[in-house]
């Protein structure tokens, strides 16, 4: 929970409403993000992955009610992402053991077909025991500002939870990086290059240390 762990890896957005803002900021926040929300994976269909919003301290709450989605002039809530993967020894382990079992029952190697049908079932047996691994990514929003931070580092990760929020709140974002903020601020891009001082071009250009002189 690096909102309140305070990690400082994250990405900042302008945020910016496609249409008219709503006249009720928490209901209209709270119902797009509820219409979005985290569903767990069904271990009976063939999805390895499901992802989907969260309220901010508890990863298997989806009411986000204003109460636990607004603080202050912050809106606070999380991003989660649940995967789910068979183990590729585990699955070879069973199919080896089935294998020796069918050979032994049936007096001969099991056909293609047969091999290809005991995969499937071994397949869903070893999803239905193995734990998801989730990963939970946190968002605050200043209302007042009208700014946004991701807290993640993969740039994989915020462009899907940046696309998830424009489809839950039809919402429009400006990456907040220097060259954008110079380019909103009408400010010359080169004028965001390190200065002098910061690489040494205060001392003689043609400059020369001796080594090994006493």
């Amino acid at each position: 929970m690096p909102v309140l762990r305070g990690a400082v890896t994250f990405s900042r957005f302008r945020v910016e409403h496609a249409k008219e803002a709503p006249s009720d900021i928490k209901r209209w926040l709270t119902r797009g993000l509820k219409a979005h929300a985290f569903e767990p994976i069904d271990r009976r269909s063939e999805d390895d992955r499901a992802a989907g919003f969260v309220e901010l301290e508890n990863a298997d709450a989806v009411e986000f009610s204003a109460g636990r989605v607004f603080y202050g002039e912050y809106a606070l809530f999380s991003f989660r992402i649940d995967s789910l993967k068979v183990p590729a020894a585990a699955m070879k382990a069973e199919l080896a053991k089935w294998t020796a079992n069918f050979e032994q029952e049936n007096d001969r190697p099991a056909s293609r077909a047969e091999k290809t049908a005991a995969k499937a079932q071994i397949k869903q047996m070893l999803r239905t025991r193995a734990t998801p691994r989730t990963n939970v990514l946190d968002v605050s929003w200043n209302q007042t500002t009208q700014q946004m931070q991701i807290w993640a580092a993969s740039r994989k990760v915020v462009e899907e939870i940046v696309i998830a929020l424009e489809n839950a709140l039809s919402l429009k974002f400006v990456g907040l990086t220097p060259a954008a903020i110079a380019q909103t601020s009408g400010l010359d891009e080169g004028a965001l290059g390190p200065t002098a001082e910061l690489i040494g071009m205060d001392l003689p250009a043609t400059a020369e240390v001796a080594h090994g002189e006493a």
